[in-house]
């Protein structure tokens, strides 16, 4: 598998040349506690990670480049814990809108962004929708357990606890594999009962509470149910399932042109 080309690593001409045909593609990442035992930057970690193996296998079929991921999300709900630099929703909504018209200013026809945090889902959607109408250009977004969802049950992710949870096994796991020197021990434990089945990617409905992290520490089921073995799985099956996406959307957007 090839190293990925980085959109950063080339000059003005060398990205304008390849704007008009390849797809570009932005990961979404976050800074933000992730309870006592994880680093503040486990999304962006993560999402790097998952977007950089994703390019390099989608380059066999299609050309696409890797922008720098964004290291700050919308994070509001983290901010009473510290270690948090968050954007308020309509900040992250306009920042995403305004990378994404930088973007088609200059020459790049075809985006996609691959979120790593949950709650820049729901806006990095938004953004897609109403830049690909303002500027006519083909923009898709998709959070990378939401695109590898068949393939994390498939592997028994959701037996661990909450999927994707927050700072929970399936995120300790990740960093375990990743970066286990940012690992800190020992790993806290929660007692809970298993997860009865596979949860569905939606609900009926969304609730929110208020105080509803600090009543869980931050963290939303037992780290300690993690181990670099599954995380190592769970990153390749993520990173499989986005480059198919990549695919799908850069031929999609083609046959519609």
């Amino acid at each position: 598998m090839s190293q990925p080309v980085l959109f950063h690593e080339l000059t003005r001409e060398e990205a304008r040349a390849r704007a008009g045909e390849a797809l570009l593609v932005l990961p979404l990442g976050a800074t933000e506690q992730h309870g006592p035992h994880l680093p503040v930057l486990t999304d962006t970690i993560t999402v790097e990670h998952v977007a950089a193996a994703a390019v390099a296998e989608a380059a066999a079929a299609v050309p696409v480049l890797l922008a720098p991921t964004l290291p700050f999300g919308s994070s509001d709900h983290h901010l009473p814990f510290g270690g948090t630099l968050s954007l308020r929703t309509e900040t992250y909504y306009r920042v995403l809108c305004d990378l994404i018209a930088s973007l088609a200013a200059g020459g790049v026809t075809r985006i996609f962004l691959v979120n790593g945090h949950g709650g820049n889902h729901e806006l990095a959607q938004l953004a897609a929708r109403d830049m690909a109408l303002a500027h006519r250009i083909s923009v898709a977004a998709t959070s990378y357990w939401i695109a590898a969802w068949d393939a994390l049950i498939r592997l028994e992710a959701h037996t661990l606890g909450r999927l994707p949870g927050h700072a929970g096994a399936f995120e300790t796991s990740q960093i375990l594999a990743l970066r286990p020197d940012l690992v800190r021990r020992p790993l806290p434990h929660r007692d809970e009962a298993p997860p009865p089945g596979p949860p569905p990617i939606t609900r009926t409905f969304r609730a929110e509470r208020g105080g509803a992290w600090q009543a869980i520490d931050g963290f939303t089921d037992s780290p300690d149910r993690a181990s670099a073995a599954l995380g190592r799985a769970f990153l390749d099956a993520a990173a499989t399932a986005v480059a198919t996406a990549l695919v799908e959307f850069y031929r999609a957007s083609d046959v519609e042109r």
